[in-house]
């Protein structure tokens, strides 16, 4: 029996790429200034799977973990880092890639001052969608721009559309006063007239609260994305017969293109206990593919280190739960599609390799050096489920 599981640590860098200055990245090191600035980080599983040697391969020096307890993990693996040949750090970018098919033309980008976007279209989606006007039309945090305008949003019925570093139009908008069935209708419709400016996704941000200070932002997100520029190891799963199973908002990157079954969660607890279950419950040739997209959106992109360092932690805590339900057969890979230095400038992403590591009961131990494209893990999925190569990447699967 034969099952795949793809945990997604979105962020989670392990030292600046070779082209990290053209990104204005260089010196950064996601995973290793956490644990520095934490003064140690207790992740004695993700140790035992490789993940220090990774690290210390990707920057040149071992990251300052400190001592730590011991693993509840003892399974072998294969480690090593992988770097991006994408044009961007974002990430649709980074997911397509790592299913073998890397974005190797330039996204459209608004630019971050006010007016981000261009009069002709907001006027084209608020006459569409019968809207009184925008609010925000910058680039911004969400959660900040949503405390900086969402009284004035619920007063006068105006979304809040912003923009960042990444490829993106987001609409912020109260679930009850606005409706999310209307935000979802608004964003469909900026998807439409956003196709002749090449951007990857418009993302809806319902939140809710009735004044400043009391808003918050709910699970509610739903991304409209563009579909990848070519096939997928996904599309050659479900082709073949296989299942693919989305965890969190890994559905709505691909655009639902090759997913079988899509479940909603949010928050790492939740995140942890469907990707749990649906491993348990997969199904022979099945691929369960999870984004942990709290280490890029509740700490990365807000800059809490400290919060970062303690969700490493009760991620690597559960590791041993995943293990002990596996299969003779079962493989699971641990990776990222970017990195989001908490410590760094800014609150963009960073050009960063990320860490690979396959586990599994009959997986060799090997440390398998520092990969060409992340492209190498949706290549060693095809190979390991017998299916025809991907034009892009090498498979590191023992035959």
């Amino acid at each position: 029996m034969k099952r795949t599981v793809i945990l997604m640590l979105d962020s989670v860098g392990i030292g600046g790429a070779e082209d990290a200055a053209k990104f204005g990245d260089q010196g950064t090191d996601t995973l290793g200034h956490i644990a520095k600035a934490n003064n140690g980080l207790k992740v004695p599983n993700l140790i035992a799977l490789g993940l220090d040697k990774a690290a210390q391969a990707s920057t040149g020096s071992m990251p300052a973990f400190g001592n730590q307890p011991n693993a509840g993990l003892n399974l072998p693996s294969k480690y090593g880092f992988m770097r991006e040949i994408s044009h961007g750090k974002d990430t649709s970018s980074g997911h397509w890639e790592m299913a073998g098919s890397p974005v190797e033309f330039e996204w459209g980008y608004f630019p971050p001052n006010y007016p981000s976007f261009p009069e002709d279209l907001i006027q084209k989606i608020c006459q569409e969608a019968g809207l009184p006007g925008i609010l925000g039309n910058k680039a911004a945090s969400g959660t900040v721009i949503i405390e900086e305008l969402g009284e004035e949003h619920i007063k006068t019925g105006k979304p809040i559309c912003y923009t960042s570093a990444d490829s993106v139009f987001q609409i912020a908008a109260h679930e009850t006063h606005f409706g999310l069935d209307r935000l979802y209708q608004v964003c469909e419709i900026a998807f439409k007239h956003l196709k002749p400016y090449n951007i990857a996704r418009v993302i809806a941000r319902p939140f809710i609260g009735e004044k400043k200070g009391e808003f918050s932002r709910t699970k509610n997100r739903h991304d409209y994305s563009v579909k990848p520029p070519q096939p997928t190891v996904l599309d050659s799963i479900k082709n073949a017969g296989g299942q693919v199973i989305s965890v969190g908002k890994i559905s709505d990157i691909f655009a639902a293109q090759g997913i079988t079954k899509a479940v909603k969660a949010s928050g790492l607890t939740e995140l942890w206990d469907v990707t749990l279950r649906e491993a348990k419950a997969a199904p022979d040739f099945s691929l369960v593919f999870t984004n942990f997209v709290d280490f890029d959106m509740v700490y990365g992109h807000r800059r809490d280190v400290k919060g970062y360092a303690q969700g490493l932690e009760y991620f690597d805590s559960r590791l041993p739960e995943l293990a002990a339900q596996l299969q003779d057969d079962d493989v699971v890979f641990i990776t990222a599609d970017h990195g989001c230095d908490p410590t760094y400038k800014g609150t963009d992403h960073t050009r960063e390799h990320v860490p690979v590591i396959m586990f599994g009961k009959n997986v060799k131990p090997q440390f398998i050096g520092g990969r060409d494209t992340y492209a190498d893990i949706g290549q060693t999925v095809a190979d390991y489920f017998n299916l025809p190569p991907l034009k892009v990447g090498k498979s590191f699967l023992d035959k």
